[in-house]
């Protein structure tokens, strides 16, 4: 057997690799003039997408008035001019709106939610978590005024009346013009509910508003950094929406800037990671303009916003009033308690995953982990879930393995085969598919058992990242299973890994070595076939890999990954020493020689084309 250990040649490629990964990396990285540029060119971008927004606006319609936005005098006389439409002038101020779980202050001015207050969660250094605060979000509906100007309500002063209606709490606020002539925003909060009614409606309002013209509502908001790592956090920060026929679509979650027109949107929601900011209407927006800013360029302990959210939707006038029932969600991105609203559907704004994938996390792992962990320590959960499941997956862990030793039994012939020839690459791989068709062994069938895997690892591999309940549950050295955990502060960062030294993905990274040393250790005896990659090269990289990669993701999915591989080596040891017996796979395999398997029809078919292939190149050769 060949001695595994880590020869020269083998450091001075990883080396060599790892070195020009990190000179294109850098090289990749613009320079301080080129960051410069970018910048200054987006901001122009920006003041021409806000300038030609800005006349569109403005646009004189026969002898509509307009107003110079680059004479402040101008502007602020225009500010000052909604009570010429009739709009009550009432002082600054805000009103609380509050339950058991949610805080809500509501301004005078522009009638919007101001502050959002989770009452029974804390940021990963003890801060309250808000969702809105200190001017980050903008809630406004932009009039045509029945002389051409635009009127926002952002301007507006809205007279505020707190009442109870049953156990809940209502808020009516209302931009007043005369007695019975008002614009009236109508907050409704439900005992220990995260989801407040919201309702928009306007009466007498008909002479003041151009009705031929759509209302644009805008929402926008940047979201407040929660956790300990933001660039971690920030990749699952996203803008999510879903279309009126059920459909969910997602604006990107890595691009700096993004922007779609959607149709038919029945609900947006700013995902912060493990809370967001939902807005659902019970109609739906016929369309909708979304933007997504990524403002986290890389990882820093200052930086306090994760990505700008921006929404305009053109709202139409019924019988010349608004009328609009709609519902805003501020709140915990949990399964447990977006299920709640499952007319809404609020819960399809989690990133579960795609397809099966999606399917596998939200109907399988979600409420397995939930049932472990209602009487399991969080930590303890994880390792009886992933003991669990990989009992189950062990017949394709025994398949897999008994491809493996099947292929070692043969190592003879196909070494023997690749020496006689060597100079002859189509001849070899003819004879060595004869052996393989002789013997009734593939050399695909160690790779399909570790494909139907994949459905699982994928499906935890978004599970963990993305499940509010391991939100700061901590487990042995780690504060919270959500986060990474740390052993050690560096004084400097290190690219690709961080400033900090986590100890689970440590462990794991040693235990897919060992791992990865079972089962390509087997495939590494036998003479490596031309282009195929180097396994022993893929043996070492792969858990330094995993060491870089799960250094800023949740310790839980470390803490997996040890488990499952610690696990998968005892059951592959027990199958090689209590199970499988090679004598016995060895004769086998020589009955099997005695009686080989008929072709079907792919072997046949790939038998032609190299014999053809092979005719080709002696005729060539003539």
């Amino acid at each position: 057997m060949e001695e595994k250990k880590l020869d020269i040649k083998s450091i001075i490629g990883f080396v060599l690799i790892f070195g020009i990964l990190i000179f294109m990396f850098f090289q990749n990285q613009p320079t301080p003039e080129e960051l410069e540029a970018q910048k200054a060119e987006q901001a122009r971008i920006e003041a021409e997408a806000a300038k030609k927004e800005q006349e569109v606006k403005t646009a004189p319609v026969k002898e509509a008035t307009t107003v110079d936005l680059n004479d402040s005098t101008a502007v602020a006389n225009y500010k000052n001019t909604v009570g010429a439409f009739g709009f009550t002038q009432t002082s600054d101020g805000t009103t609380i709106l509050e339950n058991e779980v949610l805080y809500l202050e509501v301004a005078n001015k522009g009638g919007q939610i101001v502050e959002a207050k989770m009452k029974e969660f804390v940021t990963y250094d003890s801060i309250p978590v808000y969702l809105v605060k200190d001017g980050n979000a903008n809630f406004a509906l932009n009039f045509t005024t029945s002389d051409n100007r635009v009127l926002s309500t952002a301007d507006l002063y809205f007279e505020p009346s707190l009442t109870q209606s049953g156990d809940n709490k209502v808020l009516s606020m209302k931009a007043k013009v005369a007695n019975g002539k008002f614009l009236e925003y109508r907050y409704e909060m439900k005992p220990n509910e995260y989801l407040v009614d919201f309702t928009m409606r306007s009466q007498g309002l008909n002479g003041v508003f151009n009705t031929s013209k759509p209302v644009t509502l805008e929402w926008d908001l940047k979201g407040i950094r929660h956790n300990k790592s933001v660039q971690y956090e920030n990749r699952y920060t996203r803008l999510t929406y879903n279309h009126d026929d059920g459909d969910i679509s997602k604006l990107s979650e890595s691009s700096d800037f993004d922007e779609e027109t959607e149709e038919d949107v029945k609900w947006l929601s700013y995902r912060q990671h493990f809370f967001s900011s939902i807005l659902a209407t019970d109609n739906h927006f016929k369309t909708a303009d979304l933007t997504s800013t990524n403002l986290v360029e890389e990882e820093s302990k200052e930086l306090r916003f994760t990505k700008e959210y921006s929404t305009r939707a053109p709202l139409e006038f019924q019988g010349g009033e608004i009328s609009q029932n709609m519902h805003w969600y501020y709140g915990p991105t949990d399964v447990k308690v977006l299920d709640d609203y499952k007319d809404l559907g609020l819960a399809d704004s989690i990133p579960f995953g795609w397809g099966i994938f999606g399917w596998i996390n939200r109907y399988v792992f979600t409420p397995f982990y939930t049932f472990l962990s209602s009487f399991l320590p969080y930590g303890i959960a994880i390792v009886i879930m992933t003991i669990l499941v990989r009992l189950a997956l062990s017949p394709v862990t025994y398949k897999s393995y008994l491809s493996q030793a099947k292929m070692k039994v043969l190592k003879p012939e196909i070494s023997e085969i690749n020496e006689k020839y060597k100079d002859n690459a189509m001849k070899k791989q003819q004879e060595t598919m004869k052996v393989y068709n002789k013997a009734g062994v593939s050399p695909m069938s160690g790779c399909v058992p570790a494909l139907l895997q994949l459905p699982i690892f994928y499906s935890l591999f978004m599970f963990f990242p993305t499940s509010f309940a391991l939100r700061q549950k901590p487990f042995l050295w780690a504060e919270d299973l959500s986060s990474y955990d740390t052993i050690f502060e560096l004084p400097f960062t290190i690219p690709f890994y961080g400033d900090h030294v986590s100890l689970f993905p440590i462990l794991a990274s040693i235990a897919i070595f060992f791992y990865m040393q079972m089962t390509t250790g087997q495939s590494m005896q036998m003479q490596q076939q031309p282009g195929m990659p180097n396994m022993k090269f893929i043996m070492y990289l792969s858990p330094i890999m995993m060491l870089f990669f799960f250094n800023n993701y949740a310790s839980g999915l470390s803490l997996y990954y040890f488990i499952s591989n610690l696990i998968t080596i005892f059951i592959m040891l027990a199958i090689k020493n209590y199970i499988l017996d090679e004598e016995k796979i060895h004769a086998q395999i020589q009955e099997n020689k005695k009686k080989p398997k008929k072709e079907n029809k792919f072997q046949r078919k790939m038998r032609e084309m190299m014999e053809q292939a092979e005719e080709q190149k002696k005729s060539g050769r003539r």
